[in-house]
Parts: structure tokens; sequence; C-alpha cells
């Protein structure tokens, strides 16, 4: 399907914020894609076209894909991205969408909610955490722990380490790396995965640090209680980046949530389990937010008074 694109304005310092929009507006609500760190849509491509015609917006983060560095290097946080979020609804012309969220977007979209809930009729979480995701990395904090001494070494030689990241990340090598340390190799295709590569080696070190050290001190669980639309929340049942009992830890705390688990699936469960995610995902937004939004609309424009 064939897409536009545009550049919205960011409310904190006015740095420009490249999305891409597609499909028809009409009677489906829309929905709004909310990348990981690092990603600039890789894990969306099959849910895009699975999504039809429905109305969709995916914008990238500051320095991610089409999107320049902010003039300000230190707007990277989860609330300055949730905000942004809210700038592109305004540009689109969007009032309400569902925010469908993976890995450090679950967090974006939670924060979303948080600071702009008017402009969210639900919330799809894949594959994310609701608060310090760092902690539980690969079952421990050894990598909150130690983001601090990566943060000074990477001040001291940026431009090296960016030379070296665009010359060995987008290469078959780290590939095989990945689907040692998380992906499922026999599920995911290289042509489905090289793309978050090539991606990852554009992105300056200085900001993806500065990024994750943001998301790793975020916190919405005490929001979870509050949450007052309908929320799906997807996990891989061999998830080694946010390991699935945080997603079950979120379904649990958020009011008539629903909770898919993928038992041999992944962090990147979207290019692995396609079929399976995008059907329940299509299936949640059809049943549980089209549904509502539909009353809500012909309620505020049927004209006839009411009693």
């Amino acid at each position: 399907m064939q897409a536009a694109w545009g550049y919205a304005v960011s409310p904190s310092d006015g740095s420009p914020l490249f999305y891409e929009s597609w499909g028809t507006r009409g009677q489906a609500t829309p929905v709004l894609l909310c990348d990981g760190i690092g990603c600039d849509g890789y894990v969306w491509r099959y849910l895009r076209n699975d999504l039809g015609s429905r109305f969709g917006l995916h914008p990238h983060y500051r320095g991610h894909g089409r999107t320049a560095a902010p003039r300000d290097p230190a707007r990277v946080t989860v609330e300055d991205l949730a905000d942004d979020i809210a700038c592109v609804l305004d540009d689109a012309l969007v009032d309400r969408a569902v925010l469908v969220g993976h890995s450090m977007g679950v967090q974006v979209a939670l924060e979303t909610y948080r600071r702009h809930p008017e402009r969210v009729s639900g919330l799809v979480l894949v594959c994310g955490a609701s608060s310090h995701p760092l902690r539980t990395f690969k079952g421990s904090a050894t990598l909150e722990e130690m983001l601090p001494t990566i943060q000074k070494w990477i001040q001291r030689v940026p431009r090296v380490l960016n030379r070296l990241s665009r010359a060995l990340l987008p290469t078959r090598l780290a590939y095989e790396v990945a689907s040692r340390l998380e992906i499922r190799r026999e599920l995911v295709e290289p042509a489905d995965f090289m793309p978050y590569l090539e991606g990852m080696s554009r992105i300056d070190v200085r900001l993806f640090v500065a990024m994750l050290a943001s998301a790793g001190q975020h916190s919405a669980d005490d929001l979870l209680p509050d949450i007052r639309v309908p929320t799906l929340v997807v996990a891989g049942g061999r998830d080694g980046f946010t390991p699935p009992e945080r997603s079950r830890a979120m379904a649990e705390a958020i009011p008539a949530a629903e909770l898919l688990e993928i038992p041999n699936a992944s962090h990147t469960a979207p290019i692995e389990r396609p079929h399976l995610v995008d059907w329940t995902i299509r299936d949640f937004i059809a049943r549980r937010v089209d549904v509502v939004d539909s009353v809500v609309n012909r309620h505020l424009t049927d004209p006839r008074p009411r009693e």
C-alpha cells in the first residue's frame, strides 16, 4: 500500500519529526506504531500490510530513520518521545488512535496515555515492560549497572565508535551473532531482520545510550491500574530482553487487559509469528476499539435531541 509522509515540529525544542501515513481515513480507528529504541519500522513489516486499508501512522524517533538528531541533545527522554507522538497526531489531523508499541515503544505508548489520554483509543503493548527494562535484561541488572560506565567511554571516542558501528552492524556476521543471542533463527528471515541492523548502524551512539538510559530510568507502573482504554499485551515466551513475566505483570495490573503469550517467540515476535500476532491485534482492535469508537461517533454526530 502506497504511503505518504510528512514532518511535524516538536513542541519541546522545534525539532522536525518525520512520519509516514498510509491507508484510508474512515470508520475504522487509526493506529500509530511506536518503535523500540534503535528501530525505524522493521518490526512492523507484516503488521502494516495486515492492517489493510485502516489509516496508520509511523513516526521515526529523534535521531532515528529519517528524523534528524534533536536540536537539544538532552531531549530524548521517554516523556519527550510521548509528546512527539501527540505532535504527530496533531500534524496528521488525527484526534485519537490505537498506540501499538514494541519494546521501548511500550513505555512511549504508556507515557503518551499518561500525558495525553484524550488522544488514545487503545493500547497494544508488544514485548516490552512498563518500567526499568534494563533491570531484567537477559535476566539480570548488569546492563543497568554498567550503563554509566559505558556512557563515559562512549563520550571519549564517539567518532570511532560510530565508524565501527556503521562498518560492523549491517553485516551478516552481526545477524549471526543476533541469532545466537536472542532472535529465533529458524523463524526469522535475514531480510526481515537486516533492516534493524542497518538502521542501528546509522544512529549516533551517544544519542542511543542517552535514550537507553532514559528508558532504563522510566516507570509507568503507577499508571497501569488507572488505564481506562482497551489494552492488549503480547509477550514472547523466550524473550530475553523483556522476559514474559514483565508482560504478565502488566496485563494483571491493567483493568480488563488481554494477554497473548507466544511460547516459542523471542523479542522479535512480530516478525517471528506475524500471522498470529497480526490476527490477534486486528481482532482486538475490531472487537474492543472500533465498536466503541463507532458508538461514540454516532452519539456525537446524531443531531436528534436526547431526553
